[in-house]
Parts: structure tokens; sequence; C-alpha cells
């Protein structure tokens, strides 16, 4: 009698138990019959404590427990010993409204196996399911405007490429069309210079990229199309690139291609005056981190007399040295009877390479 008596007041205490829990629990016997409940169970989903004790769980809240797949879960448990484990399943309640429900549960039984319970808890997710789809859909406008974005910039891409090739055709038009060499050489140049910045944007085109743009490959496809169209040829010159693997914002890609083209469009018109069966100019670009070192150089003449300083700056010349001011790079020159070398320094780049041609 005794051991009834202990089992009577262990029950007695888990049902008091439960009964201050604040969330929605349940105690029920072997016939999945309500044993007991939580305070919070009977305001929330309102039941009343006394009219719903001994009746099926699946009565309760007009019958919005009574799910086929629930059932099984719970008849297993009492008949296995499994447990539940987040059972998530949606309903309509008269107080609440349509809900997403957690449900768990597992087995409670005496020491001898016998005075079967199943404690049931009970999880409100709506909330959170809520935020998690406006997140989704969020997430999926996001990305449509991203894609929307993507496709403009290509757009524009395509319309500024065209863009500069039309402003080049011009110029080369107008290269053929005029009497003077000298003007003649000028167009050509300033056709030269537009198709650099045409190069960035195809570059651009073919990376699908706008922010930064890797170097290597962009300045070896600048050079051979510079020494494809600048070159006579009747004076083969000799265009090679080496340049460290690594990336810049595009906005500096931009300068340093025009860099270098005016500094190949000035070897090609005064570093070889007579042909030269081995001329040569060799554009490298190191980089360390952010810092970087542009070089181009020839192995030509030299700088000539009348392009010594105190002489009047040619438009080259001056639009290196605007160009790399921006960049807050240094331009220097080292000229011998080997040749020329025209160096841009960003900050505290030290070249790992000789300064010879």
């Amino acid at each position: 009698m005794k051991q009834l008596s202990d089992l009577a007041q262990a029950q007695a205490l888990a049902l008091a138990i439960v009964d201050t829990l604040p969330e929605p629990f349940l105690v029920l016997d072997d016939e999945l019959q309500l044993l007991a409940g939580s305070r919070c169970f009977y305001e929330v989903y309102g039941e009343d404590p006394a009219s719903a004790h001994g009746r099926s769980m699946f009565e309760l809240s007009g019958g919005q427990w009574d799910i086929p797949g629930l059932r099984q879960l719970l008849a297993a448990i009492v008949d296995d010993r499994t447990t539940i484990d987040s059972f998530e399943f949606e309903r309509s309640f008269a107080k609440l409204g349509k809900r997403t429900l957690h449900l768990n549960a597992l087995p409670i039984r005496d020491e001898s196996g016998s005075g079967r319970m199943v404690l049931v808890a009970i999880k409100d997710i709506t909330e959170r399911r809520v935020a998690e789809q406006e997140k989704q859909q969020l997430l999926e406008h996001t990305e449509e405007l991203l894609e929307q974005q993507k496709t403009l910039l290509r757009e524009m891409r395509h319309r500024i490429a065209n863009s500069l090739q039309i402003i080049a055709s011009i110029l080369l038009l107008k290269a053929g069309a005029v009497s003077s060499e000298e003007t003649k050489n000028e167009l050509r140049a300033a056709h030269q210079r537009v198709m650099s910045v045409a190069a960035v944007q195809s570059h651009l085109q073919a990376s699908d990229g706008i922010e930064q743009i890797e170097m290597a490959p962009y300045l070896t496809k600048l050079s051979s199309g510079l020494a494809s169209s600048m070159v006579d040829p009747r004076q083969h010159i000799d265009v090679a690139v080496s340049a460290d693997p690594g990336v810049l914002p595009t906005s500096h890609a931009v300068s340093i291609g025009l860099i270098v083209t005016e500094l190949i469009i000035n070897a090609v018109k005064y570093a070889f005056p007579e042909v030269h069966s081995t001329a040569r100019i060799r554009v490298t670009f190191e980089m360390a981190k952010s810092d970087w070192r542009l070089s181009v150089a020839d192995n030509g003449t030299g700088r000539r007399q009348e392009m010594e300083p105190g002489a009047s700056t040619g438009l080259g010349t001056a639009l290196v040295a605007a160009l790399a001011k921006p960049l807050k790079a240094q331009v220097s020159e080292t000229s011998s009877s080997e040749g020329l070398v025209v160096a841009v320094t960003k900050a505290t780049f030290e070249s790992r390479l000789p300064r010879a041609a």
C-alpha cells in the first residue's frame, strides 16, 4: 500500500509541476486522455481545466489536435516507448486563428514500467515561420533586384563599348583623310587612347566584373592591341608584357591602361627613328598588396635632345603625369644609349627586377 501511496504522491507532484510551467504542456494517460495540463495551455487554447480533464486529447480545442499522423505517433509512444521530436503542423483555433505548432512528446513510467503516461510539450512557432517566409521573400526580391542591376550594367557596358568603337572609327577615318603626317599621327594616337578605354570595357564584359580587374590579362590584351595597330608593318617592334597576378579597382586599372597606352605610343613614335631589327618594348607590372610598379622600357635611342627636360613637354608625357597624380604614384625616367625606361610607382614599392630594357 505504501508503494501505491508513494506513486500517487509522485504523480500528484509531477502534475503540480506541470501546472506551473510557463509553456503549454499536457500529461496524458495510456489511452491519451488528459490527466493534467499547464495553466498556460488552458489559457492559450481556451480550455476549462475541469471539463477538459479525462477527455481525449483529440477532442480538445474543437478537435484541432485530431491529426492522423499525430494519433499514430502518440500511440507509438504508449506501445513502443518512442518519442516525438518536433512534429510540425498548422491548425486554426477559435481564439488564436491559424497557428504553426511544434509538438514534442515522451513517455513517463515508474520503475516497474507500469503507470504509463505521456508528457506533451507544445510550442507555437507561427511568428518564427512568418519571419522566415518574410526573410525568404526579401532574399528573393533582393536577388531579383541584383539580377536587374546586372542586366542594366551589362546593357550600359555594351552601349559604352559601341560608343567607343564609333568614336575610334571616326578618328581612324579622319586620320586617313588628312594630308598632314603630324595630324595623322595625332589622330591615330587619339584613336589608341579611345581603344585603351574600350579594352577595359571589353575586359569587364568578358569577366562580368565591375569593381576590380585582373591586371595581367588586361595589360597583355591592351599591349597586344596597341602593337598590332600602332606599329608600322615595315618596322617590326616586339611588344611583350610581364605582369604579376592580382587585381586593382577598375578606376585605377583604367588610368594605368591609359598610362601604358601613352608610353607605348611614345616609344613607337620616338624610340626607333630608323628600322631596328631587334626593336623591343617591355611592359612590366609588379604588385605587392596595395602597392605596385609599372615600367615601360624600350631598347631604342633613349631620350633625344629635343625631348630633354627644359624642352616643351609633349602631350603623352603630360598625360602620364596627370594620370599618375590621382593614383598617388611617382613617375621616373632612366635614359641611356641602351634605351629609355619610364617607371610609374605607387607608394613604397621596390622592384624585384633590374631597370634595364
